[in-house]
């Protein structure tokens, strides 16, 4: 069976988790990977048979999206003809990890689109949703990649389709331990304003991970560093505890290392206020923003702040192979051309 697995370039999360998910589809089918995006800092060490500009959101430097600069650097004329040229029709299904030339290509020309992703799960009437309405944000988690199928990870399983984190082998493997540091990594905001907030808390060394800058230094007790990837979670690994945005897999990863967590959703990102309620669930602390206002409620975490714990299995290939067990039957029922009685497809996974 030959699958197109096509994934978000847009942040690190998705291709984070592609890590562990590409392995897992390679044992069972003859496998390409497709990629749209341009905001990633993470190197996937798979062959890339296709590569698009995609849809992509840029991070400003005040806590959310840059607007004109995403405007700008995304054309219209260009997405239409990415989507025309995607072959999706090459292949018997395509998974999606909130891909939107796939998925529109899919929906376009008939073929099988099944989503596996985060946003995924925020389809669901179970998960915890964010006080405020957001209608903008509510049609882009709808329309941006749509499917004809949805299988979702979040930080609980709020239903038999949604699946708790995939937290890559790279993490799994660190040695844990404490050497009294905090790791930082808030993207949407400028180094300047972080310095200005987190030097106001004295005891604390920061380790400040930056997009924004191509020379560590360090300002008082904050030390910016350029932004790599393996020295990102090696500082994660042996840190007190991690303060991030309210995407998905940094806060997962941070979890399953047993660190102290707190997080800050980006202005503009539907999507991490429904990872910040679903935090709060868990007791993780959630601040509105980052400014001097902040300086308290950050000092009072790093005081009694309290490490919250949760245990993530490796069920990666279980989680694969449910999925496509479902398009095959879906396959079988459709040639077959009978009513099938329900199964429970997805049953062993709890």
């Amino acid at each position: 069976m030959k699958v197109l697995y096509a994934i978000q370039g847009t942040g690190n999360g998705h291709l984070t988790r592609a890590k562990e998910i590409i392995p897992a589809l390679q044992k069972r089918v003859n496998l390409s990977v497709m990629i749209s995006g341009i905001q990633s800092d993470i190197d996937l060490d798979f062959p890339i048979e296709h590569k698009y500009y995609g849809l992509s959101f840029i991070f400003g430097k005040n806590g959310g999206v840059n607007f004109i600069e995403t405007f700008r650097k995304n054309k219209v004329l260009r997405l239409i003809k990415e989507i025309r040229e995607c072959p999706v029709q090459d292949y018997d299904l395509v998974i999606n990890d909130f891909e939107p030339i796939s998925a529109w290509a899919c929906k376009i020309k008939g073929v099988k689109c099944i989503s596996l992703s985060h946003q995924a799960a925020l389809r669901s009437k179970h998960v915890p949703k964010p006080k405020h309405n957001d209608w903008v944000g509510t049609f882009i988690l709808r329309n941006y990649a749509p499917c004809g199928e949805y299988f979702g990870f979040h930080f609980e399983r709020y239903e038999e389709h949604i699946f708790l984190p995939v937290i890559r082998r790279e993490i799994r493997n660190l040695e844990i331990i404490d050497q009294g540091h905090y790791t930082v990594y808030l993207p949407s905001y400028s180094d300047k304003k972080i310095i200005e907030v987190l030097s106001k808390i004295n005891g604390v060394e920061w380790h400040v991970f930056s997009k924004h800058t191509s020379e560590s230094y360090k300002t008082e007790n904050v030390k910016i560093e350029r932004l790599s990837a393996e020295n990102f979670i090696l500082s994660m690994a042996s840190s007190t505890g991690v303060l991030c945005g309210a995407g998905f897999e940094t806060p997962a990863e941070a979890l399953f290392l047993m660190k102290k967590l707190m997080v800050i959703p980006m202005k503009g990102q539907y999507e991490q206020h429904f990872n910040a309620e679903g935090l709060k669930h868990l007791g993780v602390p959630v601040l509105d923003k980052l400014s001097k206002k902040s300086i308290k409620n950050i000092q009072e975490w790093v005081i009694k702040g309290e490490i919250i714990p949760k245990h993530f299995p490796d069920q990666t290939q279980v989680i694969i192979d449910g999925l496509l067990m479902t398009y095959i039957e879906s396959i079988v029922r459709s040639l077959s051309n009978v009513q099938v009685s329900p199964v429970n497809q997805l049953s062993h996974f709890n």
